[in-house]
């Protein structure tokens, strides 16, 4: 393997996790005026990702990090060209971190319910975005030969790419749907479990006529891919798998199954796209790949090194913490506690 490969590859893992932990933090800041009944309801929901949320955002820091350092040009088309989206879930994302570090700094309701709706809609809206952006990067961009796109941010809203928002605000809330249903106790785990199962239909619809059109859409299909047709039927097992978890009760299983979906799905994207990492829709030597798009083979060394120490270190910290974190979050825990 040359230094491009591992970094493409590295880069792709981070993006997979942060998709995969992040999502079902989203999917419980967009279940939250769902679930969540009155105050004490909501502070479980809250609770339940409260230790978690903000080191499962280091992935994504940790992935720009890395395709800045690792291929600075793929970094710069990218987030010049989605320069507004990436900034939309930017100030997104902070106005959550707001709702969940103030929301029990004051007692007044108003308050609160302030605090509810940026964690709402800071969660609803980077889910949607990043749906929209991933969809519209398989679908290929109108790359011109200095790097940069030729596009604003109304031609990145095109049917199919807010059809891939949809798509990933739909799967992300199942997957918070699941994941509540392993972290509450009581009337709320109930609760949790019946709107997972209610929901598995129309997201599963929903995901289905996404990867019908994706076949005509995008640029995944070009190529025959390490293995042809094995990862998109895993990822279909995978989501079939849910439904049959949740009939038996076996939601840890239904989560692990949703996380499958997301984890192969992702990886679909990425293996689709392999070696190119941003797609021309202009004019094919004008694509961005893993070679015209990387750093010096010396700076990749250097940051090899590094990431060889440095990434044990994170992963065995976030294990540990889930694993201190692990019991049930319940009402009688906050009503004992008062927050």
């Amino acid at each position: 393997m040359d230094l491009q490969l591992i970094w493409f590859i590295l880069i792709a893992i981070l993006f997979v996790g942060y998709f995969f932990l992040e999502g079902f933090d989203f999917g419980v800041g967009i279940l939250l005026p769902v679930l969540g009944n009155d105050d004490i309801d909501r502070r479980v929901l809250i609770n339940t990702i409260g230790p978690f949320w903000d080191a499962n955002e280091v992935w994504l820091i940790t992935a720009g990090g890395a395709m800045f350092a690792a291929f600075p040009n793929w970094y710069a088309t990218l987030f010049s060209g989605f320069y507004l989206p990436l900034f939309l879930i930017l100030l997104a994302l902070i106005l959550r971190a707001v709702g969940f570090e103030f929301r029990s700094k004051k007692p007044e309701a108003g308050w609160r319910k302030m605090c509810d709706v940026f964690i709402f809609f800071g969660s609803l809206l980077p889910a949607f975005l990043w749906g929209v952006a991933l969809t519209n990067i398989v679908q290929g961009l109108p790359i011109g030969a200095d790097m940069n796109m030729q596009a604003g941010f109304w031609n990145l809203l095109n049917g199919y790419a807010l059809l891939g928002g949809l798509a990933a605000v739909a799967m992300f809330t199942l997957h918070g749907a699941l994941f509540l249903s392993l972290r509450t106790a009581g009337d709320i785990k109930h609760r949790t479990e019946q709107l997972a199962q209610r929901l598995w239909v129309p997201v599963g619809v929903l995901l289905l006529i996404f990867a019908l059109l994706g076949y005509y859409q995008t640029v995944l299909f070009e190529g025959l891919g390490l293995v042809p047709g094995t990862l998109p039927m895993i990822t279909i097992l995978s989501f079939v798998a849910i439904r049959v978890f949740i009939s038996y009760n076996k939601m840890g299983w239904a989560f692990g199954a949703g996380g499958m979906t997301i984890v192969v799905g992702t990886i679909v994207a990425f293996e689709g796209l392999f070696p190119r990492v941003m797609p021309s829709s202009i004019n094919p030597d004008f694509t961005l790949t893993i070679y015209n798009a990387s750093s010096s083979d010396y700076t990749l060394t250097i940051m090899s090194f590094v990431a060889l120490i440095f990434v044990p270190i994170v992963l065995a910290y976030q294990g540990w913490s889930y694993w201190v974190f692990k019991e049930r979050v319940s009402r009688e825990q906050i009503e004992k506690s008062g927050h």
